[in-house]
Formats: C-alpha cells, sequence, structure tokens
C-alpha cells in the first residue's frame, strides 16, 4: 500500500563551493582508482558506434573499426542502428550486415524474420514508458523493447569490442557511457539503464559503472577541446547582407567530407590538452550554445565555461524536439504516398519490406547531395520489385501514376529513376528545418540566454548544407556558427571525455519540477475546504505539493536536497513515497492541471533492535536527493542508529 508520510522535519540542505570542489575532486579520484578504461556507446536514431580509452592515457580517443558494408557517398563511421532477430526471437545480426542480410531474404522468408530500425524515437514518443513497452518489427510482430535494447547494447559489448580489442578482457575494470538525448525524461533515461543490466554491460548492484551521458551535453564537452584546425567556421567570410556565399559553405561541408574520409584509416584522436585556440579568445562566463541535429531529435544546450577550472555551467534546461533527419524522411515517404497512394506504400512495406529498405538507402545517399542552391534535379533510383509490384497492384506502371498525380516538381526518368527537381527536394527539408531554426530562435530569447558567442552544430544531419546554410542566415550576424570537422562522432568522443571526468559539468538546470505530496497544518482562509482532513483532533490540508526543485532551477553537482520521514506505524518494513512532477513552478496542490504522478522513492526498514525502544521518539529517516547529475539519485539513512537504508527511485513503474 502506497502510504503518503508526514514529514516531521523539512530541510533542504545546500552544500557549500569547498564541499562540491571536494566532491568533484573525490570523484575523479574514485574513477582513475576504479576504472581502467571508458567505453562510450553512442546509440543514434540512425546509426550507432562505440569508442574507448584507457585513464591511464586519456589524451588517446580510440574508434570503433571501419564497418563492413556502406553505401555510397556516406562514410560509415558508425553503423545503423538495425537489429535483425531470427524468427525463433534470437540475436541474429546489427547494423549493416542485419540490414543487408534483411535485404537479401526471399520476400516470403523475410516474413518470419524480425527487423528493427530507428526504434530509439519509441521510446521517446511513448508517453507510458514502463518495462513492458513492445516495439513493431516490420513484419508486424511485436517484441519487448526491453530486449530490443538488450540486443543491440549486447552487440557492442560481447562482438565489436572483443573483436576490436581483444586485450580489454572482461576482468578490466570497466565504466560505460551510454548517450541520450537531453530532452528525454526520467523514464527513458532508466529504461536505458535497465537494458544495460538486461545485456550484462554493468550489474545492478554496481549502478555507478554505467554513466547516462546527455548528447548535446557530450558535444559541449569535446567542443570546448578543439582547435581552431578542427573546426568549419560558417561565419567567416560574410557578404554585404550577412550570409556566408553558398560556395563557400559548399566547400567548406566538402572539406569537412574529405577530412572525415580521410580519418576512418585511424582510428585514434588525440584530445588537446588545455583550452585550445579558439577558447583563447573567451572571457570568464562567455556562453555558447550547442544543437545536436541527429536522427531524430534535436537538442539544445547553453554552457558557459568557468575558469579557471575550466568547467561547464548550463544557463538554461535542455530543450529540442522530435524535428530532424527523420524528418526529411517522413517528408519523402509522405511525397511517394501522394503520388502512388497511402494504401499502396503500406501494402508495399509490409509485402517487400526488403526493397523499401533499398529505396531508404537511395533516398538517404541522394539527401546528402542536396545543397540549397543546387540546380540541377536529383534522380533516386526505385528498385524493380517496386515497379513490379506497382504495375501488378494497380494495373499501370509508375510513369502513368506521375503524370495523374498532383505532385508536378517529380518526373520520370527512361533510365527507371524518379527525377526530382531541387524545389522539390528542398520542400522535403523545409518543415524540419524551419522548426529547427524555430527552435533555436526561441531559446536565444529567453532572458537567461543572451550574449550568445558561438552556435555549435553537431550531429549527423548538421553535414547537411541545407541545414548549414538555413542556420548562418539566421544567426550568422549574433554569433559564430561553428562546426567540428568530425562533426558525426562529436558526441561518442565527448561521451568518453565525460565517462573520464563526470564532474566536468558543475551545474545543470532542473528540466521539471519536482516534489511529494504532503499534509500541512489547515489554515482557514488560505487552504480550500475540500483539502481539509481531521487526524487525531488537529486540521490537516491534504494534498501539498512540497518541491524538492523547481523546474529551471540551477542545480550543482553534488548538492543534495533532504527530506526526513516517519513510518506510520511502528514495525513497518517499507515506506513507499510518490513524486510528482509539472513542466511550471506556480501549482500548490498535486491535483493541480499539469501536476502527475512519475514515479515513487522506495524505502526498506530494517526491524528494529529490542534495545531500540520506540521510548526515544518516532522512527526518523533521512533522504538524501540529487537532482545535479543526469539521473536523479537517491540515498537514505536512518538517524537513530546511522545505519544506510536502502533507497531505490523508480520511474518505470507507474
Amino acid at each position: 500500500r502506497v502510504i503518503e508520510v508526514v514529514p516531521p522535519s523539512t530541510k533542504v540542505v545546500v552544500q557549500g563551493e569547498l564541499r562540491r570542489r571536494q566532491a568533484r575532486n573525490e570523484a575523479r579520484t574514485q574513477h582513475h582508482a576504479l576504472f581502467s578504461v571508458v567505453v562510450a556507446i553512442d546509440f543514434g536514431t540512425t546509426s550507432s558506434g562505440y569508442a574507448f580509452s584507457f585513464s591511464n592515457d586519456p589524451e588517446s580517443i580510440h574508434m570503433m573499426r571501419k564497418w563492413e558494408g556502406g553505401d555510397p557517398g556516406v562514410a560509415h563511421q558508425k553503423t545503423p542502428t538495425s537489429l535483425l532477430l531470427s524468427p525463433d526471437g534470437t540475436f541474429h545480426s546489427f547494423g549493416y550486415t542485419a540490414r543487408d542480410y534483411y535485404h537479401d531474404l526471399d520476400p516470403k522468408e523475410a516474413r518470419d524474420w524480425l527487423y528493427f530500425e530507428k526504434f530509439k524515437m519509441k521510446i521517446h514518443s511513448s508517453s507510458d514508458l514502463t518495462m513492458k513497452t513492445e516495439l513493431e518489427a516490420v513484419n508486424g510482430k511485436k517484441v519487448q523493447a526491453l530486449e530490443v535494447f538488450a540486443h543491440a547494447l549486447r552487440f557492442f559489448r560481447l562482438q565489436e569490442l572483443k573483436d576490436q580489442c581483444p586485450a580489454l578482457s572482461e576482468k578490466d575494470s570497466i565504466r560505460w557511457v551510454i548517450t541520450v538525448p537531453a530532452i528525454w525524461k526520467q523514464p527513458a533515461k532508466q529504461f536505458m539503464r535497465e537494458a544495460a543490466y538486461l545485456a550484462g554491460l554493468v550489474a545492478p548492484q554496481n549502478p555507478e559503472q554505467l554513466l547516462i551521458a546527455l548528447e548535446p551535453e557530450a558535444a559541449s564537452i569535446y567542443c570546448r577541446k578543439l582547435r581552431l584546425n578542427q573546426l568549419t567556421d560558417l561565419s567567416c567570410r560574410p557578404l554585404a547582407n550577412g550570409l556566408a556565399p553558398e560556395l563557400s559553405i559548399d566547400s567548406s561541408f566538402r572539406q569537412a567530407r574529405e577530412q572525415l574520409r580521410r580519418s576512418r584509416h585511424s582510428r585514434t584522436f588525440l584530445v588537446e590538452s588545455g583550452i585550445g585556440e579558439l577558447w583563447s579568445e573567451m572571457q570568464a562566463g562567455d556562453r555558447y550554445i550547442v544543437a545536436d541535429c541527429g536522427g531524430g531529435t534535436v537538442d539544445l544546450t547553453v554552457h558557459q565555461i568557468e575558469q579557471p577550472q575550466g568547467t561547464l555551467k548550463e544557463l538554461y534546461k535542455a530543450s529540442g524536439g522530435p524535428y530532424v533527419a527523420v524528418g526529411v524522411d517522413l517528408a519523402f515517404e509522405k511525397l511517394l504516398c501522394q503520388i502512388f497512394g497511402e494504401d499502396f506504400i503500406s501494402t508495399f512495406k509490409a509485402k517487400r519490406p526488403a526493397a523499401w529498405v533499398d529505396l531508404t538507402i537511395a533516398f538517404e545517399a541522394r539527401k546528402r547531395t542536396a545543397a540549397p542552391h543546387r540546380t540541377n534535379p536529383l534522380n533516386i533510383s526505385l528498385p524493380f520489385s517496386f515497379i513490379d509490384f506497382y504495375r501488378k497492384h494497380r494495373g499501370h506502371n509508375v510513369e502513368t501514376a506521375l503524370k495523374r498525380s498532383s505532385v508536378n516538381l517529380v518526373k520520370w526518368s527512361s533510365q527507371g529513376m524518379l527525377r526530382m527537381s531541387s524545389e522539390a527536394m528542398n520542400e522535403l527539408f523545409q518543415p524540419t528545418i524551419t522548426q529547427i531554426i524555430r527552435h533555436i530562435d526561441e531559446l536565444m530569447k529567453k532572458p537567461d540566454v543572451k550574449d550568445i558567442k558561438f552556435l555549435f552544430l553537431v550531429g549527423g544531419f548538421a553535414e547537411s548544407s541545407m541545414l548549414q546554410h538555413a542556420v548562418q542566415s539566421a544567426f550568422g550576424s549574433v554569433c559564430r556558427v561553428i562546426i567540428p570537422q568530425d562533426v558525426g562522432l562529436t558526441i561518442l568522443k565527448g561521451a568518453v571525455l565525460f565517462g573520464l571526468d563526470p564532474t566536468i559539468v558543475r551545474v545543470r538546470r532542473s528540466p521539471l519540477t519536482y516534489g511529494v505530496g504532503v499534509l500541512n497544518k489547515f489554515v482557514e482562509g488560505k487552504h480550500p475546504k475540500e483539502k481539509l482532513l481531521v487526524k487525531e483532533g488537529k486540521n490537516w490540508c491534504t494534498d501539498i505539493l512540497e518541491k524538492f526543485v523547481s523546474v529551471d532551477q540551477s542545480v550543482a553537482l553534488g548538492e543534495v536536497v533532504q527530506r526526513s520521514y516517519c513510518p506510520a506505524r511502528l514495525g513497518q518494513r517499507k515506506i513507499i513515497i510518490n513524486i510528482y512532477c509539472c513542466a511550471t513552478d506556480d501549482v500548490v496542490y498535486i491535483t493541480d492541471p499539469g501536476v502527475r504522478k512519475c514515479g515513487t522513492i522506495s524505502l526498506d526498514l530494517d526491524e528494529l533492535d529490542k534495545s531500540s525502544s520506540p521510548k526515544r521518539g518516532r522512527r526518523e529517516i533521512r533522504a538524501s536527493m540529487q537532482f545535479g547529475d543526469t539521473e536523479i539519485k537517491v540515498a537514505a539513512m536512518d538517524v537513530r542508529t546511522s545505519k544506510t537504508v536502502r533507497a531505490n527511485i523508480d520511474f518505470l513503474s507507474n
């Protein structure tokens, strides 16, 4: 039974700056003592990869090996986030191997195999995420999401890492880091942790061995290490109207692509020690934005470099949304539905799933060549099975479908290709790019976000010259727009650096208001009568939201919020406290609009010794919560005995 308890004493303990520095130094020392290597997994919507670094050589980041397979025009430093399970549900393959094997299956045989791609977005979009949430494979069959994610993580642990670095044995003390979007809520972060436990990366009794890294935060940590020769600055050569010429943007894009292509053969990157040339211009208090434009989400974070220690301070809570590269893919699918009919596209995806994968690969290659001022059309190959299936399904050919459709900017090529005009391609990009620009603009208008000096574009979609041009046009006059040359690997490398020093981000902002429901003394005229509860002759007001932390409140690493609770009855062995959250700060009761139950804190109590009689007063359990990390943490202590109380915080069992 869930029991709402009345706290006999309520206090918020804010650690002093000296104690926070001490905690940071202790955390650094503890890491180097416990972990000999850091392994980071960048689990992306469209592509994934890993990198690692040894604690005794933190300046060297070792990248994943060159993947087998790949697509024309795509630098395959990472592999597609594609998973293939055998018909009996066992793991078969991941990445390019999974995608290509599935593609080569006979269409009838393929119907029995379970193929998943871009499944990370399902976790973000699921409003009621639990341990039993299911994902649907291409063939329509469902599998528990936790198993799907665990299969993918297990692949990196058992196959990839062991193949690349056999010397890295299970006996080594490995600290794992998994990246997630900063806009993910606590249930999604806990879900990734549970998947890592199921995959065998770490044991549940050693939670400190796994860190959850926020993607734009990881990118920020890496960007602050870069020197000017590792950057593409779109603001270098502005025209009179404030825009960078299209030629310079395209050439910078090609230069970055060539740099990435050449670096494929070198799997070790040296990290600059100290602050690079870029930061020599910055003074204490200078601010910058990191826009992580990946496959599934755009994630924005605002940081300030603190000197002399070089730590980072978050200035506004992480923001963003599901606007990015997948949005362009969905726009292309919508265009196909407009031309060939939504019913046909749905049937084709179900009956010829491998051919659909083929078509998406062809579009991906052409999407990457799209440029803002390109005038010549782009040709996209249609698989033969698409052309043949359409003729059998509709009774006429695809050329007739194009002529009959209302889409004038897409024609049929005699070579068997869709011929898309540059205007048609631009229309696919515009909704996604417009939302990204709008979101950055809204962020820059916030009172806490001003005097921005740099805007870093990172993530896979940041390679798009369409996005580069739009961002430079919109913001080049107010800050320098900068792109790291290895833009697709920025988050991965930053995640390794975060694993080496998890204390580098000293201050974060709370994304929500968190608190618990309590009873307070009822005050006539202040509290509504419907909240009155008479208990043991005293008047209490029910459902008061006692806040732990408020939305967008600055919370330092190591800062602790403490609450004391008493068991409701003698001999009680468990206290369960409901946690409530809200996106605003102007709420009073847990029943107010926008307030919802989001999790529980469980405190397991040992049986008291007979010597510890209740004569000395009610038993008091002190719970300590940390909101300054990437995950919310809780610990507890029995005040009378000073013994640790087993405490657990759960956001997935609502």
